[in-house]
């Protein structure tokens, strides 16, 4: 099942991206994220007080987190969208983490999924998602998803990760 988190959810979605970083330290970053820096448990404390933070829950653990909200980063405005669409109108999904030891279950489709149903019953027009245009796994699942590749940028992470970014959309509703 996928819910929003409750705080009781906090030490989980933190460890769920420590388990993450630590596991990219030994064996190479997908991701881009620093430890310590970002994603952090405080940076999940506030969107679960927010109402922003989302779980997927199955046998009594966390075992994936993301974050669903309409917080369109600077950098989306010089991003070439197929799919116009006013702020009020995108949902974006941010720090889509599942844990190594989580990986290979279909956890991350999963949440996409509930994303793009949530985008729906919500009354938003477009889904937008970013993530490191080094992380081939992530873009396969957002390909496969049926998302839009719109294109490649230069980004600052939280504001001092360099890195270049891909960026996805998906038109609720399908369709172009």
């Amino acid at each position: 099942m996928i819910r929003i988190a409750k705080k009781a959810d906090l030490a989980a979605v933190g460890g769920g991206y420590r388990s993450l970083l630590l596991f990219e330290r030994e064996h190479g970053t997908s991701s881009n994220w620093v430890l310590g820096l970002y994603p952090t448990e405080d940076y999940a404390a506030a969107k679960i007080a927010a109402g922003e933070m989302f779980v997927l829950e199955e046998d009594g653990a966390v075992r994936g987190s993301m974050v669903l909200n309409g917080d369109q980063p600077r950098e989306y405005a010089d991003v070439p969208w197929l799919f116009p669409a006013d702020g009020g109108e995108v949902l974006v999904v941010h720090t889509l983490c599942v844990p190594p030891a989580e990986s290979g279950r279909g956890y991350g489709a999963r949440m996409v999924s509930f994303a793009k149903a949530c985008a729906a019953e919500w009354g938003k027009r477009v889904i937008r998602i970013d993530t490191w245009a080094e992380n081939e796994a992530a873009k396969r699942l957002y390909l496969r998803e049926g998302f839009r590749l719109a294109g490649y940028g230069a980004s600052l992470l939280q504001g001092v990760i360099p890195e270049e970014q891909a960026f996805f959309e998906w038109r609720v509703g399908g369709g172009e």
